[in-house]
């Protein structure tokens, strides 16, 4: 049975729903606050709450994308994508309140956006048969 680590595309599934959870903790937010007052000072509402979810969603996310560019296909900037998302993310409120959720909206689009060209990536190169980054150079040291 192959681990997570070993097969990157449950990975990359992890990574979407924990972003995407993320996304829709914070736009839902607003809306539930004002009808359950009480949700407000629980710790769904506190900023280390959000960040922690943010920064397991990162680590989650750039263990997926690097474990799919040095395995199998060998292109990073899906990795770049998700580390933009997660910035964006993180200062979400660097244009002020009043365009937050579009930032919001903006970092976790990235994020999933990483995350999908990385299974992509993956699905094309073990579909084509070709051996993965690592094994190329494992059987290249080999026959020299």
């Amino acid at each position: 049975m192959k681990s997570s680590i070993d097969n990157p595309s449950k990975l990359d599934r992890m990574g979407i729903w924990i972003s995407s959870l993320c996304a829709f903790h914070c736009l839902a937010l607003p809306v539930v606050v004002p009808l359950l007052p009480l949700i407000g000072s629980t710790f769904f509402a506190q900023v280390w709450f959000e960040r922690t979810i943010l920064s397991i969603s990162i680590v989650m996310g750039t263990v997926a994308l690097l474990v799919g560019a040095v395995r199998y296909h060998g292109q990073y900037y899906p990795l770049a994508l998700l580390l933009s998302g997660g910035g964006i993310y993180w200062f979400k409120n660097i244009f002020g309140s009043a365009y937050e959720p579009f930032t919001i909206a903006t970092g976790a689009l990235l994020i999933v956006a990483g995350h999908w060209i990385n299974m992509r990536l993956c699905r094309q190169c073990q579909c084509c048969g070709k051996p993965g980054i690592s094994e190329h150079f494992s059987e290249a040291s080999r026959s020299s």
